[in-house]
């Protein structure tokens, strides 16, 4: 029965009908996943129920044992998964069903490379699953009604896959959702009871819900069919999964394909998980845990307004789906399972967050993800490598978070460094240290707003010149990073644009002596140069750093960085303004040539330009560009002019 009133047609948009095109194209040599996506979909939908109704009981009406039900209808050539979970009302159909991932859609789209193979391997990121229905079905039909509404409230979502879809109100007796699968003439191989039950028990023996099948083929009545009305009654359903939780067996019967398969289920993710660990804890706090590191980042991992986490249970009753609080924030990419056995049944967020076992789960969570990265570092580091392109910068947080590991997530971190290649981030700061020249005693590094910026910093001409090996830091996170990682093994981490350069025991005296000379020597051209700039720069002083370049700039030592500042100021925070030291090398020619200038207006052009590339060599911005060309404009005209 229908309310045709609250009927309407609604047409996709553009980017959701790409993802469903997607789905359908790149999927259909593994046909079969169409059914662990559903029921997946049907066991949250049951676990959502269970936990809503332990402040709300009523919300299980008058059927508190919760199921999944799959039926085959040949005749009419569908299949039907059928749960009596927490359920959709007209609205949570629009944006979940009619929507795919509402939130994500157009990043996914955006993350299409048109490589079938990586794209496919996106598409259970990216929450789409239900519409892996279309790989065997040309029409899905989705009815749905949420626990604790009227009958009336039901809702038909109906759709091709092509462009658009229906919606209308229905009258539905039993909470819950079915959907409906009218299969594809070359799919009718899915019409069969013992195939759908090998799938299930191939993808979906772990599911804690049980998935029920009829114990013999039920053939509906049909209006041409009234005389078997009477015999055709309601089918007696099975149990087809086992329904252990493999999260309570012992690890020692379970096999690597059941901790995937779970791990595809829990995730909604296509791919196989990078690594997991799983460890029964007894004592006084006695729980369950099951934890697992992706391959791939997920989509939302830097949405800030999401939460993160893993599924928290106890004494298997589901409780919590992303509970934040037994995992710290810098491992959110973290998915898996807690289950607690002494924790009180009507937790809350409120209780998480003052509760000591909760604190004792988390810290236990915590080590033992990183002793996982720890060994796929050690033991397998081609992994721990795709792990790192993926998920590096969100593990960058980590010293900051969590000062009681910081020694250990820093002992994780890898780095683009002066030695590396390109941009590949690949050495650790153990590596760098084994590497130091005898008489470092400092890890250096530089932080830029671009790989590139980094590498052909003039801050780096010096090291260069004496073989040490510097930290080429260009993601945003490092400038938060460095902040809170002050030393590592006993080694102090400096900036090499900050403060004075400091080498110690790698600098040469002769060097320093002469640069001291220098600076006595050339007193009249800093002078000069101080006045022409101005309130532009804090001093001007003889550079130990540069080797070819001209000039450069540095901040103070205990003074926010120019890349932190410029940071800041592209998230609209305000950084506090400071005056920059500008270095020069008078060994170089342009240096030598404005000292040699008597013009005072051209040596002050001379002197803005001098400046002006300095800040552009660190990638800052000019306040005011249109001069700098200027004044380099007539340089070069004058250079020409002269013979020069």
């Amino acid at each position: 029965m229908t309310v045709d009133a609250q009927k309407e047609t609604l047409e996709f948009k553009a980017e959701v009908s790409q993802v469903l095109e997607l789905v359908i194209r790149s999927l259909y040599s593994n046909k079969e996943i169409f059914l662990r996506e559903l029921i997946s979909n049907a066991s949250d939908a049951a676990e959502k129920l269970r936990f809503e109704a332990l402040t709300t009981a009523s919300l299980f009406e008058d059927d508190p044992e919760l199921r999944i039900q799959v039926s085959v209808d040949k005749t009419a050539g569908t299949v039907t998964v059928s749960d009596n979970g927490i359920g959709l009302n007209r609205q949570e159909v629009i944006d979940t069903i009619g929507s795919i991932a509402s939130s994500g859609t157009r990043r996914f789209v955006a993350a299409l490379s048109g490589d079938q193979a990586k794209d496919s391997a996106l598409i259970g990121q990216f929450g789409v699953g239900f519409y892996s229905a279309f790989i065997v079905a040309d029409r899905v039909t989705l009815l749905s009604r949420r626990a604790g509404l009227d009958q009336e409230q039901g809702v038909c979502w109906s759709s091709d896959g092509r462009g658009s879809y229906t919606l209308e109100s229905i009258v539905k007796p039993t909470r819950g959702t079915d959907v409906i699968l009218h299969l594809k003439d070359d799919e009718k191989e899915f019409a069969d009871d013992w195939r759908l039950r090998s799938i299930i028990s191939k993808f979906s023996d772990h599911i804690a819900v049980p998935v029920e099948m009829a114990k013999q083929e039920y053939k509906p009545a049909t209006d041409e069919n009234e005389d078997s009305a009477a015999e055709n009654k309601t089918p007696e359903y099975e149990r087809v999964n086992r329904g252990t939780a493999v999260w309570m067996r012992n690890k020692a019967d379970i096999t690597d394909d059941e901790y995937k398969d779970f791990y595809k289920h829990l995730s909604h993710d296509f791919e196989e998980p990078l690594a997991w660990a799983h460890n029964r804890v007894e004592g006084s706090n006695e729980y369950n845990a099951l934890l697992y590191v992706p391959k791939r980042a997920p989509w939302d991992l830097w949405e800030r307004e999401l939460k993160h986490g893993v599924k928290l249970y106890v004494r298997r009753v589901f409780i919590m789906d992303e509970a934040d609080k037994l995992l710290p924030h810098y491992l959110r990419f973290v998915k898996g399972v807690v289950d607690a056995d002494d924790l009180p049944l009507n937790v809350s967020r409120e209780i998480l967050q003052h509760n000591r076992k909760i604190d004792t789960i988390r810290s236990a969570n915590t080590k033992r993800i990183l002793g996982l990265l720890e060994m796929l570092a050690k033991d397998e580091p081609e992994k721990y490598q795709t792990f790192w392109d993926e998920l590096g910068r969100v593990l960058k947080e980590g010293p900051a978070e969590d000062f009681n590991n910081r020694e250990r997530i820093a002992g994780l971190l890898r780095f683009s460094t002066t030695v590396t290649e390109g941009t590949a981030q690949t050495v650790s700061l153990d590596t760098y240290i084994e590497r130091m020249k005898e008489g470092q005693t400092k890890i250096y590094y530089i932080t830029a707003d671009s790989p590139a910026a980094a590498r052909h910093s003039p801050h780096l001409e010096v090291f260069r010149k004496k073989g040490v090996e510097v930290l080429l830091l260009s993601d945003r996170v490092d400038e938060w990073l460095v902040t809170n990682l002050l030393e590592y093994q006993g080694k102090s981490l400096q900036s090499i644009t900050k403060g004075e350069l400091d080498l110690g025991a790698l600098a040469d005296e002769e060097e320093k002596t002469k640069t001291e000379q220098a600076a006595q020597a050339h007193g009249d051209l800093i002078k000069r140069l101080q006045t022409a700039l101005g309130e532009r720069v804090k001093e001007v002083r003889p550079s130990t750093r540069l080797v070819d370049s001209p000039s450069c700039i540095v901040v103070g030592e205990h003074e926010m960085s120019a890349n932190l500042a410029r940071v800041l100021k592209s998230v609209g925070q305000a950084a506090p303004s400071s005056q920059p030291i500008l270095e020069i090398n008078l060994d170089h020619p342009l240096v030598q040539r404005l000292e040699s200038e008597t013009d005072d207006m051209r040596f002050a052009d001379l002197s803005f330009i001098l400046f002006d590339q300095a800040q552009l060599a660190e990638g800052g911005q000019l306040d005011d560009p249109a001069a700098f060309v200027n004044r380099l404009n007539t340089f070069m005209l004058r250079m020409m002019l002269s013979g020069a």
